[in-house]
């Protein structure tokens, strides 16, 4: 068996891109520094690359293998775990988004967004907000604060996610994140819906030409927000909830009264579907001139299980875009379970915290950690030996182990080289191009 490997598009390649770009971050310390800013960013995002799942741990690797973390992380000098929290803990966490832009730009070369390509030309981004850290006692500049009489003062992280999804595509490109913290100079708590106003104008900056499709829940399917959207040129498929949208609905079954309202029913192997949707109707009372499209979903299985969703969009619908609405639509749990749920279950130790610090530094490890991730989800795009290592293991999980275990025993030249050993018992042949 032959494999195909593309060295940009697998893991040296992006980890050398990873390095480049983490080294025209502008250093915040002044004078002679003995660690270089790009080592210590480089060694923040080797740890959540293997996994480890402290920073304790990630410092004993860095006593005991500092050669591999030279050739497969091409990090110069390590810091030890407190040095490295000194330092990150002053990096503007959206000085990384420079790295992100990068290997979005190599995986668009490479045509690894082909793939992900969701209709007429769009790609569909699912959004949602997330936390990842809590504390009674620990807190930094930049925590969102909550008291209650039962828990007392409760510090905590959140971030505003986006990723490129895809129904039916596993593997996920997520962009830059979004900190929901305090802003400079004000007192209050931040909020998802500021958070996302902020990510979507940072995405159309970083990527001004792609053309986008964003899914969100029902907290998004409100008039500033979309207005919001049409004003960054952002396509819309988003949840809408009865309870929160008793207008429209009501304003549906009317205009359903007047035969204005299309029905499309099938049956497909047992399970009945059945859609109703209308264009152009108004989003609510207050906001006449916002008109909307609407599609409600209606899934029957063989038991008599009943599925129910609606949402609203500016596509306009027709019989034929249907299913493919409601596969977009459906795929905005992309984001949490291909996104979220494997960062915090399936080895990256999301919700751990590595080290909180007193300015950024808890939000600069968020950023790296999701770094880390893209980085693997381009591989599980598009690099044959990391997918075939993945076969050979069954799950992420092991693989992450062997990386582990590999890495603690053995001095590699590079990551390549690693994977190779992980499957040296099988017959494969490499190709590199």
């Amino acid at each position: 068996m032959t494999l195909e490997i593309r060295k940009d598009l697998c893991a040296d390649g992006l980890f050398k891109i990873v390095k480049e770009y983490l080294g025209k971050i502008e250093d915040h310390r002044e004078g002679e520094v003995t660690i270089t800013l790009a080592d210590s960013l480089m060694s923040g995002f080797a740890m959540f690359s293997l996994k480890d799942p402290s920073l304790l741990q990630f410092d004993n690797r860095r006593i005991a293998e500092d050669q591999n973390l030279h050739n497969i992380y091409l990090i110069e000098q390590a810091p030890s775990d407190t040095r490295m929290r000194e330092i990150n803990d002053g990096v503007d966490p959206f000085s990384l988004s420079k790295v992100f832009r990068a290997i979005f730009r190599v995986a668009q070369r490479g045509k690894v967004l082909e793939k992900m390509e969701f209709y007429e030309g769009y790609y569909l981004v699912a959004g949602d907000g997330t936390g990842y850290f809590s504390s009674n006692t620990i807190h930094c500049e930049n925590c969102l604060i909550k008291t209650s009489s039962k828990n007392g003062v409760t510090y905590y992280h959140q971030m505003y996610c986006m990723a490129i999804v895809k129904p039916g595509e596993k593997g996920v490109i997520p962009l830059t994140p979004e900190p929901i913290i305090k802003q400079d100079g004000n007192s209050k708590n931040d909020c998802e819906r500021n958070a996302s106003k902020r990510a979507i104008e940072r995405l159309r900056r970083e990527h001004p030409h792609l053309r986008i499709i964003l899914t969100e829940d029902g907290l998004a399917s409100n008039a500033p927000h979309i207005r919001d959207l049409k004003e960054f040129n952002i396509r819309f498929l988003i949840i809408a909830n009865e309870g929160d949208h008793k207008f429209l609905f009501r304003c549906v079954g009317e205009k359903e009264e007047l035969g204005k309202v299309s029905f499309v029913r099938k049956e497909i192997e047992g399970i009945k579907k059945v859609f109703r949707f209308i264009n152009g109707v108004p989003l609510n009372s207050s906001n006449m001139d916002l008109l909307v499209n609407f599609l409600e979903y209606w899934e029957i299985d063989k038991k008599g299980k009943i599925l129910h969703f609606a949402w609203v969009t500016d596509i306009t619908l027709k019989e034929e875009n249907l299913e493919t609405m409601v596969a977009g639509g459906r795929a905005k749990w992309k984001i949490e379970n291909e996104t979220f749920n494997t960062l915090k279950n399936q080895g990256y130790h999301f919700e751990h915290n590595y080290g909180h610090g007193s300015k950024n530094l808890s939000v600069v490890f968020a950023f790296l950690m999701m770094l880390a991730f893209l980085v693997d989800q381009i591989q599980q795009l598009a690099c044959g030996l990391f997918n075939a290592v993945w076969s050979v293991k069954k799950t992420k999980l092991a693989l992450w182990e062997d990386v582990r275990s590999y890495f603690r025993l053995v001095t590699f030249p590079n990551m390549y080289s690693l994977y190779t050993a992980i499957m040296e018992n099988l017959q494969f042949k490499y190709n590199t191009s």
